[in-house]
């Protein structure tokens, strides 16, 4: 069963949904192979901190946050992920790293990529690794009321940035360079 508060909600807005119970999933893409649906209809939770102040970022299980481009589309010089010790105590009777995409109910904006607007239905923990709910994204969209934002993310398969690359070699100096020192 999905945390109380968000049972509750879903049950007072009369909205269809359904509930599973699956081995441990530790992070969105662990919960998409459990359930057996794709990375795309899983819902990654990402809380930030946005100026200081806590917000929710939703997207695709496979997708990764830009934070240069996040802080653009944001308007923001500050955009940063937020430590877990500070959130929570936002998500009571919620495993942490199991929070439901559903910041109206704990006082956070929601930002949502535009991506997941696309899915007809997707999936997310609900408040434990053990358990998820699924739901038409309509009655998500409806329910949350998002801000659907279509940059700060990057896709399965895009190329990090060069300075990100692990094993890229530096460039060997130039003899004339070297030289140029003596």
């Amino acid at each position: 069963m999905p945390v109380q508060q968000l049972k509750d909600y879903l049950d007072k807005a009369n909205v269809e949904y359904m509930c599973l119970s699956h081995p441990p999933a530790f992070t969105a893409q662990q919960l998409a192979h459990h359930v057996k649906i794709a990375g795309d209809r899983v819902v990654k939770t990402v809380i930030i901190e946005l100026d200081g102040k806590m917000a929710m970022l939703v997207m695709p299980a496979t997708w990764r946050v830009r934070w240069d481009r996040l802080s653009r589309i944001l308007d923001t010089d500050f955009v940063e992920l937020a430590d877990e010790q500070e959130f929570q105590d936002s998500f009571p009777d919620c495993e942490v790293g199991a929070m439901p995409p559903f910041g109206n109910l704990f006082g956070m904006t929601v930002y949502c990529a535009e991506v997941l607007t696309e899915q007809p239905e997707l999936a997310f923990a609900a408040g434990s690794h053990t358990e998820s709910t699924h739901m038409k994204t309509r009655d998500f969209l409806n329910l949350v009321q998002p801000m659907v934002i279509n940059q700060g993310f990057t896709r399965p398969g895009t190329q990090k940035p060069a300075w990100l690359l692990k094993n890229r070699k530096r460039p060997e100096p130039r003899e004339e360079t070297l030289l140029a020192g003596y």
